[in-house]
């Protein structure tokens, strides 16, 4: 890559469709680096539940960012993502953005203006003590076209109410706000060229693929691992053990529940994330599509990427 020019990759798409290995191939093949866009991938000790995984040859950042007891927002990851873009882009190689979390690739890709409007602790403790409708309903008096763009998932997630809550606030206390907003940047300038390929599979595939995941974790030791968390003091209330299989885990450890149940609860709700996944994504008119199941989608992938990289 030319010193002069600044290229991003992002792979995104569902889980379990193998982002992460495909990242891998293509780092190797353009002098990349990976930089992870996983929401849980950033809690240390958090490693077989969430799926992390290394390779030898490739630099992967965006792991292992914060300890699982605090709290960590779309802000922080920006901010601490922006400087490791700029310092790969600084050695001459290409950042590879790879995950499934939507807001996080959107901060990167887009920005988001109210990236830097701060957490107000007060507002945040005040409104833990209330129910969800009363979130909403609170929300929906401050700025009632947000709470009108909320969909289902949203309108029910005390962590976005109360962020949007806090952003409206903001708002209102600062009335020169867009004229802020203007000047805010964003990580890419005009130069940037971004490419995002999307990874995509039916869904007999993708259960399958899910089923053989979470199997493969259990094998590995992920009771273990809540097991230990549990053991330095990471609490089911903590904002890292809202994750799926952790979450599950939590009537399997205290209500009794069954392996079995445990499991399928786990599976169930891995399908249920690709759905609101599929979703984000499938707004996003830039994305390339890939399917997994064809035989030659790996060299096609490399192919797209060779031409634009080039």
């Amino acid at each position: 890559m030319e010193s002069n020019s600044k290229k991003l990759l992002v792979i995104c798409g569902p889980t379990a469709t193998g982002k992460t290995q495909l990242g891998f191939r293509l780092a190797k093949q353009f002098n990349g680096e990976i930089v992870s866009a996983d929401s849980r991938q950033v809690y240390k000790y958090m490693d077989i539940g969430t799926g992390k995984e290394w390779d030898d040859e490739i630099k992967i950042w965006g792991y292992d960012l914060v300890d699982p007891k605090e709290s960590y927002s779309v802000s922080d990851y920006f901010r601490e993502m922006k400087i490791v873009i700029e310092d790969v882009w600084s050695r001459n190689k290409l950042p590879i953005i790879v995950g499934g979390t939507g807001l996080y690739i959107k901060s990167l890709v887009d920005g988001i203006p109210t990236v830097d409007i701060p957490k107000n602790e007060n507002l945040r403790k005040s409104l833990e003590k209330i129910s969800i409708e009363e979130m909403f309903d609170k929300l929906a008096v401050l700025d009632s076209s947000k709470a009108a763009s909320l969909n289902s998932s949203d309108s029910k997630n005390s962590r976005r109410l109360i962020r949007a809550i806090e952003v409206a606030v903001w708002n209102i206390e600062n009335s020169t706000q867009k004229k802020v907003v203007e000047k805010r940047e964003n990580i890419l300038d005009k130069n940037v060229d971004v490419l995002m390929i999307g990874l995509s599979a039916n869904q007999n595939l993708l259960l399958k693929n899910i089923k053989n995941r979470v199997e493969k974790r259990m094998n590995e030791g992920f009771i273990d691992e809540v097991e230990m968390l549990l053991q330095i003091g990471v609490s089911w209330k903590n904002q890292s053990m809202n994750t799926l299989g952790y979450k599950e885990s939590e009537s399997f450890f205290k209500e009794g529940l069954t392996y079995e149940e445990f499991i399928y609860g786990w599976e169930r709700n891995e399908m249920k994330y690709i759905k609101r996944q599929l979703t984000w994504f499938k707004k996003d008119k830039r994305i390339v599509w890939f399917e997994i199941s064809e035989i030659d989608y790996l060299k096609n992938v490399a192919n797209y990427v060779d031409k634009w990289y080039s």
